[in-house]
């Protein structure tokens, strides 16, 4: 018997795209809820059905991608045009069985449709209804379209990073994306924790402005505090190149930790520099960034490690994927597929003593479980052949829907 995963017994229905929305049900997925990926008959273009699926992949890149996309893994797909009467009848009745629906199109597109909080609200009382959205449902900004680079931006996120010159500078992954999509994780799971007592839904609204801001919440509340707007190109040894070309991250803040760097680099008259004023401590870092530069990443790593100082080495990708620490951790976990034969994936960072979640199935293909689930609902074969034929659903046609096995198993060794 498989030991029970926390959130077995819950249903979403997932209407997200790209990246925010399908980053938060895989998080919730991976802990065991039935995700159900209400997905479009015709793919839209732009960036495909998430950012880890192109549009109108071939079948054999189609099944390459799945194998590696952990943003749908665990999950069902069915394809509705949700445009259609019929679509929307269906996607009704889905929500007479679901606990939630989750949703990340701009602000009144689904009210358009018919399918927003209020009307599934009075099909289903109990149905919690999440939306993420740039700006969130309301205010002066609700229907500017954005991306992760514009939400950090207004945040001020973007205003404290900067180059050597004092110029401000963005993050190259999407930090406010996986940002958002935590949030939409953790105001569901409040919800459903409330409707225990309520025994109601509720809408949940996950603006991704607001998601950034906590990300500066350090920043603001001291701004609040001393009314002071923090300085750009403030010196640091944050990263710091080495010898061999490669790069080693330090972050002493404490001053104990400090003094173990500086006596390790063998510079201790640099210890009392960095609370003697901004030059001074501008000057000191130069000092160590010279003497950094004089052995490699990993000899550094080692020495300043050992010396017990928070100290850690700028790995690349394909560094990351094979570092012990990430390894022992189970970050990184290769599973045997049906065609690809071994895969990896990355891990589940949430690790729960008694009720684990786990990787159960590959990414499904488009309308791969459409069948399945129409039957559920208790339509017919013939229904359901018609409402592919007048292009209401899409199901699978090349033959993996009903026969290719999705569950993948841990290949170990």
């Amino acid at each position: 018997m498989s030991v029970p995963m926390a959130l077995e017994g819950i249903r979403i229905l997932d209407l997200s795209r790209l990246l925010p929305g399908p980053y938060c049900s895989m998080v919730l997925s991976d802990l065991g809820a039935e995700v159900i990926k209400i997905e479009e008959v015709s793919t839209r273009g732009a960036m495909g059905r998430d950012i880890l699926t192109p549009p109108n992949a071939p079948p054999e890149e189609e099944l390459v991608h799945n194998a590696y996309n952990p943003l749908a893994r665990n999950k069902k797909s069915i394809a509705i045009n949700l445009k259609e009467g019929a679509g929307r009848e269906i996607f009704g009745k889905l929500v007479l069985t679901a606990d939630v629906v989750l949703e990340a199109y701009r602000p009144e597109t689904l009210a358009r449709l018919g399918v927003d909080y209020q009307t599934m609200a009075e099909l289903n009382p109990r149905i919690i209804y999440c939306s993420i959205s740039g700006y969130g449902q309301d205010g002066p900004y609700r229907d500017l379209p954005g991306h992760d680079a514009n939400y950090a931006a207004v945040a001020g996120a973007t205003s404290i990073t900067s180059d050597d010159h004092g110029n401000p500078v963005g993050t190259t992954f999407p930090v406010v994306d996986l940002t958002s999509g935590l949030m939409a994780a953790i105001g569901i799971l409040s919800a459903l924790r409330a409707r225990e007592t309520t025994g109601r839904g509720q809408y949940v609204d996950i603006g991704m402005l607001d998601s950034a801001m906590q990300m500066v919440i350090t920043y603001v509340s001291r701004y609040l505090r001393d009314g002071r707007v923090p300085l750009r190109s403030e010196p640091s040894l944050r990263v710091v190149q080495t010898a061999d070309g490669k790069y080693l991250s330090t972050q002493n803040v404490e001053s104990y930790f400090w003094e173990r760097f500086c006596k390790t680099i063998g510079r201790p008259d640099l210890i009392a520099l960095r609370t003697a004023g901004r030059e001074q401590r501008r000057r000191a870092y130069a000092t160590a960034r010279e003497v950094l530069a004089t052995k490699t990443r990993d000899e550094w790593f080692e020495l300043l490690s050992a010396a017990d100082t928070c100290s850690a080495p700028v790995l690349e990708i394909d560094e990351v994927v094979e570092n012990p620490q990430v390894q022992h951790r189970e970050m990184i976990l290769t599973f045997d597929h049906p065609t690809e034969g071994k895969v990896r994936q990355i891990g589940l960072p949430i690790k729960l003593s008694d009720t684990p979640g786990r990787f159960r199935d590959f990414a499904p293909l488009l309308g791969q479980h459409t069948n399945e689930i129409l039957k559920e609902l208790g339509l017919s074969g013939e229904a359901i052949d018609r409402l592919h034929r007048d292009g209401v659903v899409k199901i699978a046609t090349d033959g993996t829907s009903e026969t290719m096995p999705s569950n993948g198993r841990p290949a170990r060794g």
